[in-house]
């Protein structure tokens, strides 16, 4: 049975409360949420309303044996009020805790079991963050929050799986991502070290090519000199993007945080080690410098 308030403002609430489980809302938190900066005179009872009706809900779906109560699980503290769930039943605390496992195997380097965690992370994650929930200036805080840590559990799951040289099987879920997300450099990174594993150079150029001309469009702004370094790197070749392991460059997540002095990237210089792809380095020998271009097999390719 659903627990899931049909009217507008209660689901705010149990939205609200849903995602701080286990911790005290305050009655001032639920009503901006619920009515903004100026609550009615009226507020405080009919948010005492909104709450026993959750509770009818809530008591109507409880098994005849529990132990518990609908005020149990609903509770009124001072100042506020509670919702007190198991943790391994909310998604958004049990996709946290598999993203904590799995961040802890990354960087013990157990890339496999962190691909598994980080991927089990991930499947709690069925939609968009409330999508069927209007929010108001509290939820839209929560969703904004939530959103950036789904897309930075995106970016560990892929380099994971980067590490493990799952580039082919990535492709699709990347070029999703990067439609998805036109403007988010390391996805497109990311999609880019793919695609120039699984043989297609020239669209990992194209990859750079489209992001360059959104960001241009939009805000008028250049990639990063870290997505120009790994452009630079497309453009000659450069060994040391085929290296497997950590010693080679298998995620921009951070690989392209080596911000360096300007050395130049050369043959047996591994890039996840803080080896930076230098301001200055050459390029490929007669490419033409020049923006707009499109990219085809063959074509000369503009910084």
């Amino acid at each position: 049975m659903s627990v899931v308030p049909t009217a507008g403002k209660p689901r705010q609430l149990l939205a609200l409360l849903a995602l701080n489980a286990g911790r005290t809302v305050a009655v001032g938190t639920l009503m901006e949420e619920i009515w903004g900066p100026r609550p009615p005179r009226s507020a405080s009872s009919v948010l005492q309303t909104y709450v026993l009706q959750i509770r009818r809900l809530l008591e109507a779906a409880l098994p005849e044996d529990s132990r518990d109560t609908a005020k149990d699980l609903l509770e009124t503290r001072p100042n506020g009020y509670a919702l007190n769930a198991e943790p391994q039943l909310c998604d958004v605390q049990e996709s946290d805790r598999l993203a904590t496992e799995g961040r802890r195997a990354l960087a013990a380097g157990d890339d496999r079991a962190a691909a598994e965690l980080l991927r089990a992370a991930l499947d709690h994650w069925t939609g968009p963050v409330l999508a069927d929930v209007k929010a108001g200036a509290r939820l839209s805080i929560e969703v904004t929050r939530l959103e950036e840590r789904r897309t930075r559990l995106i970016e560990e799951h892929i380099e994971a799986d980067l590490h493990l040289g799952r580039h082919h099987e990535l492709l699709g879920e990347l070029a999703g991502l990067c439609a998805e997300y036109p403007w988010h450099e390391c996805l497109h990174g990311q999609f880019m070290v793919a695609l120039y594993r699984s043989g297609r150079q020239w669209q990992a150029l194209e990859v750079y090519q489209r992001l360059h001309s959104a960001l241009v469009e939009e805000f008028g702004l250049e990639p990063s000199s870290r997505l120009r370094r790994l452009q630079r790197a497309v453009l000659r070749s450069d060994p040391v993007l085929e290296r497997r392991g950590r010693r080679g460059f298998n995620s921009p997540v951070a690989a392209l945080e080596a911000v360096g002095s300007g050395t130049p990237l050369g043959a047996g210089t591994p890039i996840g080690t803080g080896a930076p792809l230098g301001p200055g380095a050459p390029l490929a020998s007669g490419a033409p410098i020049r923006s707009g271009a499109p990219l085809r097999p063959g074509a000369s390719i503009a910084v």
